[in-house]
């Protein structure tokens, strides 16, 4: 299960204060438990069966099963939301599937050059995902990779190794039915940085041997404490209040911390849920990442000592998985590390973060997210519990969580000067 202990905040945040802000915007969450009507095309996450069903599972894992079957080697092509989901469980759980290869998430020939050393040797099925395939990272990345596939298999076997994840009636679904590749329905009320329990992100899962049902177990498990709970006793809303309450105090960056680095791509999941969800309006706490102990090197002096801008969110896993255990033996040599004989490093990465949460929370608020274990179940009840909250503090902070204008701005000068 996921708990929010907040004991480490509570200098700074006062439980009765937090208390009291949660009931005055009841209202608020109950909003977000019921899923408002204006925004009824972004909330399909929110009910988890919606596109992950006993059905959707049971056809992303045959798929999965027909991929693996052809190929040791997934590619997926896809940028932000349509890869940070499925990225961040395959770093954390080191699944025994096929590998999987990152692709159509930059524009640097020197990285599209590797990912194609990393293809040699290798049997290989793409998977292009596009919600609506106008996206220049991935239709650039899908192009190359597909002229790859035919120059290698011949253009009916590359055909059979092709898979789109895109919107029913797009071009992307248009091409598929034109030259035989398998699609994939895209969420079609659901942005992409919300997907990670749908099919974008649960097929690579599957495909790269991650338990899918025991992941979506776990996000159905949140999402009935979370829509049921009332605001004293909601951890997510708890979460959402606590740093709208630091917002209207002058904070503006969260760092989410961990000390175990298979969060680093969940990190990224993360800091992409929080930035377009509530970087607008001149609005919003920036989200940054800090994977220790090498940032208490850097980073960790700018939170002991700098400007108080920043408030932190640990992520902790309380109990050790296979792996998870190396005893530091003796020594033959006077090296000056005695202290540490026959100790096991979970126990010593356990005394830095303890010591380091200790030493911030006298300087800023710190807030800690514990997990009990970290496998497929979690890592649904993180994803669902997390998008829950986002939901909410977007709410609260009065920005609309689902859109990102910011980001088209951007794209409109840019296929200005390709000449689009």
């Amino acid at each position: 299960m996921l708990k929010l202990n907040r004991s480490f905040a509570s200098a700074f945040v006062a439980e009765d204060e937090l208390v009291s802000y949660m009931d005055e915007r009841a209202d608020v969450l109950a909003r977000c438990q019921a899923g408002e009507d204006r925004y009824a095309d972004s909330l399909g996450w929110l009910s988890v069966d919606e596109w992950a069903s006993d059905a959707i599972l049971d056809r992303t894992c045959a798929l999965a099963e027909q991929i693996r079957s052809m190929a040791d080697t997934f590619v997926v092509i896809g940028v932000g939301g349509s890869n940070n989901g499925s990225r961040s469980v395959q770093a954390a759980l080191a699944p025994e599937g096929a590998r999987l290869v990152w692709a159509g998430n930059t524009l640097s020939a020197w990285e599209l050059n590797r990912v194609f050393d990393e293809l040699e040797g290798h049997d290989v099925v793409i998977d292009c995902i596009a919600k609506n395939f106008e996206t220049l990272e991935p239709g650039s990345s899908f192009r190359l990779l597909r002229q790859y596939l035919v120059e290698r298999y011949g253009r009916d076997e590359a055909a059979r190794r092709i898979v789109c994840t895109g919107t029913i009636g797009s071009p992307l679904e248009d091409l598929c039915r034109a030259e035989g590749y398998t699609f994939v329905p895209f969420a079609t009320n659901v942005g992409g940085r919300y997907t990670a329990l749908t099919e974008v992100h649960l097929l690579p899962m599957a495909v790269a041997g991650v338990d899918i049902r025991a992941l979506v177990a776990g996000a159905r498990t949140m999402e009935r404490l979370l829509r049921t709970a009332p605001a004293g006793e909601n951890s997510a809303f708890a979460y959402a209040s606590a740093r709208n309450m630091l917002w209207d105090r002058g904070y503006r960056v969260e760092l989410l911390s961990f000390f175990e680095p298979r969060f680093r791509w969940f990190s990224k999941w993360w800091e992409q849920l929080f930035a377009e969800s509530e970087g607008k309006d001149g609005r919003g706490i920036f989200p940054a990442a800090a994977e220790c102990s090498e940032e208490l090197h850097s980073l960790g002096q700018f939170v002991q000592d700098g400007t108080h801008i920043l408030f932190e969110t640990f992520l902790d896993v309380l109990e050790p998985g296979a792996g998870d255990s190396l005893v530091l033996g003796g020594t033959d040599v006077a090296d000056a590390f005695g202290y540490l004989d026959g100790k096991d490093f979970w126990d010593i990465n356990k005394a830095s973060f303890t010591a380091t949460r200790e030493a911030h929370a006298g300087m800023l608020p710190c807030f800690t997210l514990e997990l009990d274990r970290l496998d497929e179940e979690h890592m649904g009840m993180l994803f669902y519990w997390f998008a829950f909250a986002c939901y909410a503090s977007g709410e609260l902070l009065g920005v609309n969580p689902f859109d990102q204008p910011g980001v088209e701005a951007y794209k409109r000068l840019m296929f200005d000067a390709l000449g689009k």
